[in-house]
């Protein structure tokens, strides 16, 4: 019923936000009598502050449509490449009429930027796009709202993400960089752990940020709370049903809502000073202040809901029995096995402050993909940024990317199969 609670309350508050919004407008605008009043900036801005606080965010946009490539501005075109139920694989195609610049972009390296199935849309990593589009040609994988998804379509497992993943790496080829970004990095892994033990070309650089590969090591208050909680626990106090005015009605899911206010609880500190500053800032008249938190909260309050068979495998399969690091985790019978992967070079970036995905989680990746030579294994740590400063913000860009950027550049030799003593141990089994 939680769920049903939660969308009576919106839709209750929905007019009161609006009717805050207008009023805010009344008292703001240069052409209202009213803002010539006493206490018209602190009342409008009091009541811009109660319309973001109580209005519903919709899934923004990534709203990238032009990029600097060089010295010429090119078009950015956002396409679908491929549409499942639960996922669409976006590339973001540029455009242009200058010869040498075309002729750069198609020489340029293709990245396929996992995106997290954690609560936010695909574009909390617009940034992180952007940036790359100067460079790259960029595939990223934009995750549906469960609820949005009929019931028709069944259910969602870890080990269908896993599959999409591996689908998404064909359809792009093997000529792909992979980038996961926090929780995707475990699938993945996964994914290209399975494409090695079969004898499948793999792609040629993996870069994983700030993700729970070994959630054993300098576990936060996520890990924590999902490894000293039953699993039955989470499914009877964390799952519902979609209510009947969504596409999924009556599909269980982990609503957006719940996870959204497990956001704020880790800092509510820091988002009540923020909501302060930007009151402040309206008060007075500081513009650039007030839309830079609008653009954050926009994207920060957007959130979705995660079908539950997923949610609960992950908490199982990554936060309890650890199983991609015990070597025990199978994925439709086929065990996961790090330690095949052999021609493609791996990335480990983790965040000095990051409160999500603890020091050394990330890095644990290194300790089970044995099978890469030392020489094409790199690990990178960001001094002074927390989880969303390794993949957006100032030191993306300023820190990370070129990192990023050098690593896949010097990466771009053929990609070779897999060794043959993993083709016949593939052809072994299939036997």
């Amino acid at each position: 019923m939680l769920y049903q609670w939660y969308e009576a309350q919106r839709a209750l508050l929905s007019p009161f936000s609006e009717f805050a919004s207008a009023s805010s407008k009344l008292y703001s605008h240069p052409l209202s009598p009213f803002t010539h009043t006493p206490m018209a900036q602190r009342v409008s801005a009091g009541l811009d502050l109660v319309h973001r606080l109580s209005k519903e965010y919709e899934k923004p946009q990534f709203n990238i449509t032009s990029v600097r490539v060089g010295t010429v501005d090119v078009a950015v075109q956002e396409q679908v490449a491929l549409e499942k139920p639960f996922c669409r694989l976006l590339r973001f195609k540029r455009f242009t009429d200058d010869s040498p610049v075309l002729t750069l972009m198609k020489d340029q390296p293709t990245v396929l930027v996992v995106a997290p199935l954690s609560g936010h849309h695909s574009t909390l990593l617009r940034d992180t796009v952007t940036a790359l589009l100067r460079d790259h040609k960029v595939f990223i994988t934009d995750w549906t709202d469960a609820r949005m998804v009929d019931q028709a379509a069944g259910a969602f497992h870890l080990d269908d993400y896993v599959a999409y993943v591996q689908e998404f790496i064909r359809h792009v080829g093997p000529e792909a960089n992979v980038i996961s970004v926090c929780q995707p990095t475990v699938p993945v892994l996964a994914a290209i752990s399975l494409m090695a033990s079969r004898g499948e070309p793999t792609p040629r650089t993996m870069t994983m940020m700030g993700g729970p590969i070994d959630a054993r090591k300098s576990p936060t208050a996520v890990n924590n709370l999902a490894m000293n909680k039953s699993y039955d626990w989470f499914e009877n106090n964390v799952i519902y049903r979609v209510p009947v005015n969504y596409p999924g009605a009556g599909r269980r899911v982990y609503p957006g809502f719940l996870q959204h206010s497990g956001f704020i609880a880790m800092n509510p500190d820091r988002h009540l000073k923020s909501h302060y500053d930007y009151f402040m800032d309206l008060m007075r008249g500081d513009d650039e202040n007030a839309d830079f938190h609008r653009t954050f909260y926009d994207e920060y309050n957007a959130v979705l809901d995660m079908p539950a068979e997923y949610y609960l495998d992950t908490i199982k399969t990554v936060f309890q029995d650890f199983a991609l690091v015990n070597g025990t985790w199978e994925v439709d019978g086929e065990l996961v096995r790090p330690q095949d992967i052999t021609t493609s070079a791996l990335l480990t970036i983790e965040g000095e402050l990051d409160d999500i995905s603890g020091a050394g989680q990330t890095k644990a990746a290194h300790e089970l993909c044995t099978g890469i030579p030392k020489s094409r294994q790199f690990h990178y740590d960001v001094e002074g940024a927390g989880h969303y400063g390794i993949f957006s913000g100032r030191r993306w860009r300023e820190k990370v990317y070129p990192q990023v950027r050098d690593f896949i550049a010097s990466h771009q030799q053929a990609v070779k199969l897999a060794k043959p003593t993993a083709r016949k141990a593939a052809a072994r089994k299939a036997a």
